[in-house]
């Protein structure tokens, strides 16, 4: 597949031929989903955590004799039906995270990929490089690049892009991610890829 390679000015300046193991994968929806919902389930921290009866203070002793009383039999007051009583069945601290084979991330990447260059949504400029680090630089490049849409900004590494990741810093709807952590949930929230060309060698190692 072959596009356009743009420069920060939305102007064309050359072409590209995309990997098509890549960028023209199968599309497997399913996959996809499952690399999503493990994404999400890893992310989270699983602390929540709430008191059972025996945790709560107070309550140690029976709040009335067993019979006799008309009242219904009652062992302790931190009981679930008191007032300041155990909780049951509700959360405890546990461990979300589920396990996929690296095949499988990789496809499920490649699928996202695939899906993103079928409609258009893929951004190659020759260098990202912004004459100054401001946020309206920033901004102003990327309405030439994708105008009103959000857009993820891939970047082959950090320390020659710190301009680029201040300046996007405070833009709604951009992100801007190393390559290497390139993932399906960032793939499927933005409307936008961005890549500039050395980052597609370095997609193209570890998916390819």
């Amino acid at each position: 597949m072959q596009v356009d390679v743009l420069n920060i000015e939305g102007k064309k300046v050359d072409t590209v031929e995309l990997s098509a193991a890549i960028f023209e994968a199968p599309i497997n929806i399913d996959l996809m989903h499952q690399a999503y919902i493990r994404q999400m389930a890893n992310a989270r921290l699983g602390t929540h955590d709430t008191k059972t009866r025996n945790e709560v203070a107070g309550g140690g002793r029976k709040p009335w004799r067993q019979k006799g009383t008309g009242r219904a039999r009652q062992g302790s007051i931190r009981a679930a039906q008191w007032k300041g009583g155990g909780r049951i069945h509700t959360p405890h601290p546990r461990k979300y995270t589920q396990a996929m084979p690296r095949k499988m991330r990789r496809a499920a990447l490649r699928s996202a990929l695939s899906v993103k260059a079928s409609e258009n949504a893929i951004v190659v400029v020759d260098n990202f490089q912004l004459p100054d680090a401001k946020t309206r630089v920033m901004s102003a490049v990327l309405e030439k690049l994708v105008g009103q849409e959000s857009a993820l900004v891939l970047i082959p590494e950090k320390a020659t892009f710190e301009d680029v990741i201040r300046a996007a810093n405070n833009l709604p709807g951009t992100k801007v991610l190393l390559a290497n952590y390139l993932n399906i949930r960032d793939l499927l929230k933005f409307d936008k890829v961005i890549f500039p060309k050395a980052c597609l060698e370095v997609v193209e190692g570890y998916l390819g």
